[in-house]
């Protein structure tokens, strides 16, 4: 049987929303004068507000141009260092936005000189946005993270491959001392047939998964164990037929491989966005 560690995170029901779809409404805040921090941009609507959940305990709220709104709070410094405080006060917008909708999320950090400045950001990559707002509405991020789980990649490679099991034997003799130029050759047939291994696989378990993910996007391996990093685009009602096809690729692999699958969040795997400002 595979390992699994099948972890499902969100901070609210995953419900399907109306697209494009708008947050709840809290009781409105004042915009900050000055920087503002941006989390996210959603659809347009209604101003609302969640008091003391962002950055520093600030107001988060929307500043709204057109069809689609920034969100925001307001924030002393120019650059957010990655402390744990931060990232877990831009994760909690996040997390607040996705129980009601699928929002664009910005890069951590990103901070605008004043709401005048957001209202530009807005107007000049109106377009943009809310053609990135339509592939995703509706819609969220599940990662799936599969691994050879075996003590010893390189030697488990020369168990499964003749090919890189009689490189490394060839030389023969209790004595011989592997060259610089065959310990490089080695490696390097070592790194194709991985490289080929994590394509094949991953090829199969798309194939498994494609009848609930709207897009893949794989990203790159952590380390040599690694099978494969992949992003999908799920719809929010699919999540359940989401995490059964995960365990139905797993069938298809032996105990010498594990699964691993988060979810779900903001899809920021899937949000290509290059601002005008």
């Amino acid at each position: 049987m595979k390992n699994f560690d099948c972890a499902a995170v969100s901070d609210g029901p995953a419900t399907e929303p109306a697209v494009p779809d708008s947050p709840a409404a809290e009781p409105a805040v004042p915009v900050a004068v000055g920087r503002n921090y941006l989390y996210a941009i959603v659809a347009g609507g209604e101003p609302w507000s969640y008091p003391s959940l962002g950055l520093e305990g600030q107001n988060v709220y929307t500043i709204s141009e057109g069809r689609v709104a920034a969100v925001v709070s307001g924030v002393t410094s120019s650059k957010i260092r990655p402390e744990r405080a931060n990232l877990k006060a831009h994760q909690a917008v996040l997390n607040r936005l996705m129980t009601g909708t699928t929002p664009l999320p910005m890069a951590f950090g990103t901070v605008a000189t004043s709401p005048e400045a957001i209202r530009k950001i807005l107007v000049r990559n109106q377009h943009a946005f809310r053609q990135q707002l339509q592939r995703v509405g509706g819609k969220v991020e599940m990662g799936l993270r599969v691994a050879w789980d075996v003590p010893n990649i390189f030697e488990y490679f020369v168990n499964t491959h003749a090919e890189l099991r009689l490189a490394r034997d060839r030389p023969t003799g209790a004595r011989h001392q592997f060259t610089q130029e065959e310990k490089i050759e080695l490696g390097r047939m070592f790194d194709r047939l991985l490289n080929e291994d994590r394509e094949e696989h991953t090829r199969h378990v798309e194939r498994v998964l494609a009848p609930v993910c709207v897009e893949f996007k794989p990203n790159q391996c952590r380390n040599e164990r690694e099978v494969m990093n992949l992003a999908c685009l799920v719809r929010r009602d699919a999540q359940e037929q989401f995490s059964a096809g995960v365990f139905a690729a797993a069938k298809l692999f032996d105990n010498n491989f594990s699964f691993d699958y988060s979810g779900p969040w903001a899809p920021h795997n899937f949000v290509e966005l290059d601002l005008e400002q």
